[in-house]
């Protein structure tokens, strides 16, 4: 990879307060040097590896206030699973469809609202919610192709006016 200053080009796109949806909205037709990987870092899958058969493990929390062998068993299952895919999908949680429907509705809110609002909660320091593009970017090799928020809920949940309006 040719040279570059790095460091001056990730302190740049941070200061945007942008993120990675701030360069797509801005029509960018390449990929700025700081999302690319060296070569000797990335793996090409070749068509010979088997990359069809692999499936998201699903825990199923029914019955796990009622039986302790089910507690045990989705106790395990979440170690497992995060121990060798590092995610998993949970099932049978008890959290309405409708309710999860308002919270992706409230995250695609928030990324396609106005900039100059995001921008007001885009922050590395630790704060109840935070909006950041890479949360590695002055440390990692190559940054990451993403924007995110995380909203720390516990132990003590923000404030209403800690949270964007459409997140409320």
């Amino acid at each position: 990879m040719e040279d570059f200053e790095r460091e001056k080009e990730v302190k740049a796109f941070d200061e945007t307060k942008l993120g990675v949806k701030g360069l797509v909205d801005a029509g960018i037709t390449k990929v700025p040097r700081i999302f690319h990987h060296p070569r000797d870092n990335t793996k090409i899958a070749s068509e010979s590896e088997d990359t069809k058969n692999y499936t998201i493990p699903v825990i199923d929390l029914a019955n796990i206030h009622e039986d302790p062998r089910a507690r045990k068993r989705v106790v395990e299952s979440v170690r497992d699973a995060s121990e060798t895919y590092g995610f998993f999908q949970i099932v049978n949680h008890g959290i309405p469809v409708s309710i999860l429907n308002q919270m992706k509705d409230g995250v695609l809110s928030f990324f396609e609202q106005d900039n100059e609002v995001k921008k007001e909660f885009y922050t590395r320091e630790p704060k109840p919610f935070m909006y950041y593009s890479n949360i590695k970017l002055y440390k990692a090799v190559a940054a990451t192709w993403k924007d995110s928020f995380l909203c720390n809920m516990a132990p003590v949940p923000p404030k209403p006016e800690d949270l964007p309006i459409v997140c409320r």
